[in-house]
């Protein structure tokens, strides 16, 4: 069984001391990079140039989530600087298999994300060209809103298809993931599991990366802690 994978997200870390706050959560399985654009969303983060810095500061994998417009443009720049994994969302593009086969061949896997209004419907037939889907469970563009429960029908509709081995993917969860929301994501059968602050916001990152994981083992029916 696969282990539960946890990947803080440095929204909520101190933008000052961004290494160091890498540094602070070794151990976990990725490290997620919210890039806003202030077009696709309201707000405005970081771009490449920090991601490029990020690289070259940490060995913790880089799931770089593109909440930006014309990601077809943007999104291959992040895999040929070295981001494991690119996601961009669905919402912002009328042709997100050109997106994702564009970001393969730069060298990184592709993700697409929906928004929690967004149906997962119309994308399964086009999930076999991904290596990951990020269900939103809040609203992209802030930190620290509450989790939105209803979200979680997607993640079991998925992973029912991987289950099935109609797909294979990596199924991810981001907003208001905390110890109260992390089991009831992994009973839907989550596997990656994002989290601002939550890791952040303690005074040992790492033991809440830990801790995480752990309540995620518990709680799935698809995970362990056991490699």
């Amino acid at each position: 069984m696969a282990t539960p994978m946890i990947a803080p997200s440095i929204l909520s870390a101190d933008f000052a001391r961004l290494a160091e706050e890498a540094d602070a959560v070794a151990g976990a399985d990725w490290l997620h990079v919210d890039v806003m654009d202030a077009h696709f969303v309201p707000n405005l983060t970081l771009g490449l140039p920090v991601v490029q810095s990020l690289l070259a500061a940490t060995d913790i994998p880089l799931d770089c989530h593109l909440m930006i417009d014309d990601p077809g443009r943007w999104a291959p720049p992040y895999a040929e600087a070295g981001a494991h994994n690119v996601t961009f969302h669905a919402e912002a593009t009328d042709d997100p298999r050109s997106v994702a086969r564009d970001i393969r061949a730069a060298g990184a896997k592709a993700g697409l994300s929906v928004k929690p209004g967004t149906p997962i419907e119309p994308y399964l037939e086009i999930l076999k060209d991904f290596d990951t889907l990020l269900v939103m469970s809040v609203e992209p563009g802030f930190g620290g809103q509450p989790f939105i429960p209803e979200v979680l029908s997607k993640a079991k509709a998925v992973r029912r298809l991987v289950d099935s081995g109609e797909l294979r993917l990596v199924v991810e969860i981001d907003g208001g993931i905390n110890a109260d929301t992390v089991e009831a994501a992994a009973e839907a059968g989550v596997d990656c599991f994002v989290a601002g602050s939550a890791v952040y916001g303690t005074s040992d990152p790492a033991e809440a990366v830990r801790a995480l994981r752990a309540s995620a083992a518990q709680a799935s029916p698809h995970l362990s802690l056991s490699r």
